[in-house]
């Protein structure tokens, strides 16, 4: 049982999975997508859902910092409906407030240049997402 962690913003989706544990969150890729034009990526991922037998998405969900939901925030609950009806698995939505800022900070501290971090900075949020949602299961388990 793998999980995958998906953050989708208009034009690209961070995806990380899960080991098979489910306790560790490693980054895949980021997929080249376009919402305006209504291209989501779903090829690509129904590759990587077979590839690692993902049973469960954990979809970020951009929340404004007064806990309300944006625009962005209600284009991550239309891919976690559109994931969910092609998929049938169990979707969760996770609170993603800061994880970009977070990883491109760990990035700058890494001394990763601009051009490099643009390259994996979704894929690092997505790695973000997955392991706080893996962290706070394991947590109710002890």
């Amino acid at each position: 049982m793998r999980i995958m962690g998906l953050d989708v913003g208009s034009k690209t989706v961070g995806i990380a999975i899960s080991d098979a544990l489910g306790w560790t969150a490693q980054g895949i890729e980021t997929i080249q997508i376009n919402e305006d034009e209504g291209e989501f990526g779903i090829e690509r991922i129904k590759e990587l859902v077979k590839e690692y037998a993902i049973t469960e998405f954990v979809v970020g969900l951009p929340k404004n910092m007064n806990n309300t939901i944006g625009p962005r925030g209600e284009a991550s609950q239309s891919y976690k409906k559109l994931l969910e009806d092609t998929f049938g698995f169990p979707v969760k939505l996770w609170d993603e407030r800061l994880t970009t800022m977070a990883a491109e900070r760990m990035l700058i501290e890494a001394d990763v240049s601009r051009k490099k971090r643009k390259k994996v900075i979704d894929k690092m949020a997505a790695v973000m997402i997955l392991q706080g949602y893996l962290d706070s299961k394991g947590s109710s388990l002890f």
